[in-house]
């Protein structure tokens, strides 16, 4: 069985072919030099540039494997949610192969792809259910409780923000470049004094699971304006401040989510769970709790990437779930 996986649902086009379940040739090309002018994903800039590389890709793919498209068993694409000019690009050329060649198409949510990559790598027995995950990622930073892999319930998300945009826009306020996160972790990590707590945790009601990271992203427009000629101490020790404010409060909502839950696992999806500030804030949270920490087992598997659209796919088949 051969699948071909799509994803572009914001900057990266990637495409992955796996044969039964195993990857054979994944190919992500990259869009981060040209949105760094803005600092920001401009989405019909993104769909151009999807546009100018999709067959390029896809052509990549197809001759390292030496495969012809009508030897394609499925087609696996991100349908929704994200940039919908991005989306539409690869959903064009999916269903259009699709239809020409008839090979069955399988729509995939992005936020659910990113879930499913905590599979990638992974044994089924060691993802013990219920749990309670947490996605971090582009706009949306969201608490799922999760009976099984079909079973998911949406207990609460961002009442602004998202972790990620927040992180892109503190980045663009001390003229660092896109995105964000990797950034200001790696800044962050240069900071050797002690913390000086210079920005709010944003618990709204600390008990319930919602978030919000707009009031901490205007304090920290208000420290840079103060500041007004950043140094280069400066942006470290913002950074470090910002980051430490941002992941106690991610991981503090997600433990307390699986405490009143009552579950024995947690897991964390999206592309900042690739931030290891805070997989580190939940292990040290995690020490007086006996729960199972899951994340994607690797860097990659936590961004936008085609391999977790196709083990979305992959178990949507396996398991005979309606596509």
């Amino acid at each position: 069985m051969k699948i071909l996986a799509f994803e572009t649902s914001c900057d990266d086009t990637s495409l992955a072919l796996f044969e039964d379940d195993n990857l054979v040739f994944m190919d992500t090309m990259s869009q981060i030099a040209i949105h760094n002018e803005t600092c920001w994903v401009v989405p019909e800039v993104a769909a151009r540039e999807h546009a100018n590389n999709i067959f390029k890709v896809l052509e990549n793919v197809l001759i390292w494997w030496k495969i012809k498209l009508e030897e394609i068993d499925y087609l696996a694409v991100t349908m929704t949610p994200w940039l919908i000019p991005s989306l539409l690009t690869w959903i064009t050329v999916a269903k259009t192969i699709s239809i020409i060649l008839n090979i069955p198409l399988i729509e995939i949510n992005h936020i659910e792809a990113h879930i499913f990559a905590n599979f990638l790598e992974r044994k089924d027995e060691n993802i013990e259910f219920p749990l309670v995950c947490l996605t971090v990622s582009g706009w949306h930073n969201e608490v799922y409780y999760m009976k099984d892999k079909w079973n998911t319930e949406k207990i609460w998300s961002t009442q602004d923000d998202s972790a990620w945009e927040a992180f892109d826009k503190v980045a663009k306020m001390m003229n660092l470049w896109y995105p964000g996160w990797p950034i200001i972790w790696e800044l962050a990590g240069k900071y050797t004094n002690i913390s000086k707590t210079l920005f709010p945790r944003v618990w709204l009601k600390k008990q319930e699971f919602d978030f919000s990271f707009s009031w901490l992203k205007s304090a920290v427009k208000r420290e840079v304006e103060k500041r007004w000629d950043l140094t280069e101490l400066d942006k470290i020790e913002i950074s470090f401040e910002f980051q430490n404010a941002l992941v106690e409060v991610l991981a503090y909502k997600l433990i307390n989510a699986a405490k009143q839950k009552d579950v024995k696992t947690i897991m964390l999806a999206g592309g900042v769970s690739a931030n290891d500030n805070l997989k580190e804030n939940i292990l040290k949270m995690l020490k007086k709790e006996k729960l199972n920490f899951i994340f994607p087992v690797k860097k990659l598997y936590s961004t936008d990437n085609a391999a977790m659209v196709w083990i979305n796919a992959y178990y949507k088949i396996k398991e005979k779930r309606s596509f």
